[in-house]
């Protein structure tokens, strides 16, 4: 599978419905209304790179209330604990 975060930014007056419109997509598997320099940011999870670019740039992209996007694919995905060994400093 292919992991992608997408950040969007939505028309203020529209971003529960625009967040919930995302959040109907198939492939969309979550999508967080936030605060920063976005307004939304949805995970993608397809199996192929073609999936992505359909999901984004022919279905969230053209959704009312969607003012831009961008597109982040995922390499690797870390657990919480993985992350807190790789950091880690031998402490015991």
């Amino acid at each position: 599978m292919i992991t992608a975060i997408v950040l969007i930014g939505a028309d203020i007056h529209q971003i529960p419905e625009t967040a919930q419109a995302v959040a109907n997509i198939p492939g969309v598997t979550e999508v967080y209304s936030c605060a920063g320099d976005v307004d939304l940011i949805a995970k993608v999870r397809v199996r192929s790179h073609d999936e992505i670019a359909d999901v984004v740039t022919a279905k969230i992209n053209r959704l009312p209330g969607v003012v831009s996007s961008a597109t982040h694919i995922a390499f690797r995905s870390y657990a919480s604990a993985e992350v807190d060994g790789g950091f880690s400093i031998g402490e015991a």
